[in-house]
């Protein structure tokens, strides 16, 4: 990839003196000559704050998964992510117990969640990075059920990334990711959904995966995959259509992600990834003995990033998520902010 110099170059070179731009047409215009080549060689030197192709392919992966990248040991690093989610969708009722259609109608459903996320990652080792998240979460939804709005802390997350190998020139490089997630949210198997909305998933859950990523210019390509188990939800009591609900065991989940990312300029860089997680069914208990099974749901969603740096240190990235599935989101908006500590 070509990477066109600055304007201030360009500039540079523009501002040559006359000499330089016509044909020496004596000997003594050789000196002024040679000064103006000079000139040119030193506008086109490399400037403070100038990256290089590798410098920015690094940036852009950061910009598009910080998980790619790990921070120096007894180093901290905050980030500012925010996330929208729209889910829309037809829910047809129709009653055909008397062996007539005697109910029909379409009810529209939709919600709207807009999280607030500040990371913190702390560097204990140089291949090894710590992190802590708080997410706060607000939700509206509009159903048959309930409408309104609810703000309330999401579930906080503990992570670990690890890279085994040193990263090498032409050797892709590898992270392996653990995450704990705590279940400080408002538990969707506690409220009550007539009088509020859940902002968290109400079991503790932990991951496993492996990050991927090689620098191939003038492409940064990158992957990973996932796995994460829940632990069951007890001590319930739940009235969900008529029953009393004791227990939710959710099933393994199963993910993986892939996509590219490409640097325009020295400021501008852009990515495209799939994401499609696979998760089991859940198995509901109620207190009447009867067990109900869900059915296993596939979730992908196609991203679009835009990253823009803003300076050295600092890379503003915006993403827009296209649902592919039945189960995905049908829109996802999100930005992420690196803060300086």
């Amino acid at each position: 990839m070509k990477i066109r110099p600055p304007l201030g170059v360009i500039a540079a070179l523009f501002a040559l003196p006359a000499a330089a731009q016509q044909p020496p047409a004596a000997t003594p215009a050789a000196p002024a000559a040679a000064a103006s080549a000079s000139a040119a060689r030193d506008a086109l030197a490399p400037k403070e704050g100038d990256a290089d192709q590798s410098t920015l392919l690094k940036q852009t992966l950061t910009a598009v998964d910080k998980q790619y990248s790990l921070i120096k040991r007894g180093r901290l690093q905050a980030t500012y992510d925010f996330g929208y989610t729209y889910i829309g969708q037809e829910r047809i009722n129709a009653d055909l117990s008397s062996g007539e259609l005697t109910l029909f109608s379409i009810e529209n459903d939709s919600s709207h969640t807009a999280t607030n996320t500040l990371t913190v990652d702390y560097g204990i080792q140089n291949n090894l990075t710590g992190s802590i998240s708080l997410p706060l979460v607000s939700k509206y939804s509009q159903n048959r059920a309930y409408e309104g709005t609810s703000h309330s802390v999401g579930d906080i997350g503990l992570g670990l990334r690890w890279q085994p190998l040193e990263t090498r020139r032409g050797r892709p490089s590898a992270t392996a990711t653990t995450l704990l997630r705590l279940p400080t949210g408002r538990s969707p198997f506690k409220v009550d959904a007539e009088k509020g909305l859940a902002t968290g998933s109400g079991v503790a859950s932990l991951s496993a995966g492996l990050n991927l990523n090689h620098i191939v210019d003038p492409v940064a390509l990158f992957g990973s995959i996932n796995l994460t188990y829940s632990a069951p939800a007890k001590h319930l009591s739940q009235i969900r259509n008529g029953r009393v609900l004791t227990r939710v065991e959710p099933g393994m989940s199963f993910g993986f992600g892939l996509g590219f990312a490409y640097a325009l300029s020295y400021d501008i860089s852009t990515s495209i990834s799939l994401q499609e997680s696979i998760s089991a069914g859940s198995k509901l208990r109620f207190r009447d003995g009867r067990t109900i099974k869900t059915t296993t749901q596939t979730a992908g969603i196609l991203n679009f990033g835009l990253g823009y740096r803003i300076s050295p240190k600092t890379t503003l990235n915006i993403t827009v998520g296209v649902g592919l599935t039945n189960d995905s989101p049908n829109f996802t908006l999100g930005l992420s902010l690196p803060l300086s500590l």
